[in-house]
């Protein structure tokens, strides 16, 4: 039995995908790797090529045009086999130890006949430059090692949030129930991923292991101050794409701690996109800005109000252009230097 699906998501990958392809392949015949090649122009579609045929039972790739991030996610979730599924990005890697723990309990809860909608597990920002990391844990917010649902989740705080790389969804879950599909051709689409699919989770289980390792270090990483600047028209696509998604109603309607959750995630995700649109000024920037609330005030004028006059989406709202700009910028190099990332 396949009790886990990996996809690897690769462009232009040959310099590290190795070293991802080689920490997941330590989950032998329990796991399958799906490596999509995303239209990439180097030898990351030989380097793949080689794995599958080394690995038939295991490995399997796709080559496909270049779609984007999401684009990969879609492909390995269409062929995903695994009772669950998770998505590794080609940079990254796993960490042994805690892989050997997440599969001995995946096992344990299919021979048991009691498995979650969705494990959850710590992630670790690896500082390549100067082997240094920061692991952001859930040991305060989930109970460890027990079966639960969202009423035994403590409300989220600040910046912590689940992120993509903490998430192990069952694969029914996106894909029967959720049907989820991410959007081509844009950066920053696992914010989709991370919250979307919630609603459809009720069982869950928090392993406190230091699971996913997030390689830090890169120019071209997405985030990147300069990198998220620039690509401000997609993040209002993502925010969009999550407003959309579930309206007031149907988040008052979830249990108590994910229906905090969620209000909690998308303030965060607000501050977010603000960031990237308000961190310069053009015309462009200010439309981009106006059109962003206009949409969701006519879609939904109950999370209008619940999302534009949170505390501190309200203080990164109302200050002036410029001002705001400068706070959003602070605050955010401010995080990224607790955490030393980017």
């Amino acid at each position: 039995m396949k009790y886990l699906t990996f996809a690897v998501p690769c462009y232009n990958s040959q310099e590290y995908m190795r070293k991802c392809i080689e920490s997941l392949l330590a989950g032998g015949e329990e796991v399958e790797i799906v490596i999509v090649n995303d239209g990439s122009k180097d030898d990351t579609i030989s380097i793949a090529r080689e794995y599958e045929e080394k690995y038939p039972t295991i490995v399997r790739v796709v080559d496909k045009e270049n779609g984007g991030h999401g684009s990969g996610v879609n492909a390995g979730l269409a062929l995903a086999q695994g009772l669950y599924y998770k998505v590794v990005d080609s940079d990254d890697w796993v960490d042994a130890e805690a892989y050997r723990k997440l599969l001995a309990t995946i096992r344990r809860h299919e021979e048991e006949k009691d498995l979650p909608d969705l494990y959850i597990v710590n992630y670790v920002y690896e500082h390549v430059a100067d082997n240094t990391r920061h692991v952001s844990k859930y040991d305060k917010k989930l109970p460890a090692d027990t079966m639960t649902d969202w009423d035994g989740v403590k409300p989220f705080r600040f910046s912590l949030m689940l992120l993509m790389h903490s998430l192990v969804y069952k694969t029914e879950v996106l894909r029967e129930q959720c049907g989820l599909v991410l959007p081509e051709h844009t950066f920053y689409v696992d914010d989709i991923y991370s919250y979307v699919p919630l609603p459809y989770t009720r069982k869950i289980y928090y392993l406190d292991i230091d699971f996913y390792r997030y390689f830090i270090g890169r120019a071209d990483q997405s985030v990147n101050i300069v990198n998220m600047v620039k690509r401000f028209e997609m993040q209002k696509r993502v925010m969009l794409a999550m407003t959309d998604a579930w309206t007031y109603d149907d988040i008052k309607k979830q249990p108590k701690g994910l229906k905090k959750y969620m209000f909690h995630a998308l303030a965060d995700y607000m501050v977010t996109t603000l960031l990237f649109i308000c961190a310069e000024d053009s015309p462009e920037r200010r439309e981009a800005h106006k059109s962003m609330w206009a949409h969701i005030k006519e879609r939904d004028r109950k999370l209008y109000y619940k999302l534009r006059y949170r505390t501190y989406v309200l203080l990164a709202t109302i200050l002036p252009w410029k001002p705001k700009g400068w706070l959003l910028v602070k605050g955010y190099k401010t995080l990224c230097k607790r955490i030393k990332l980017g």
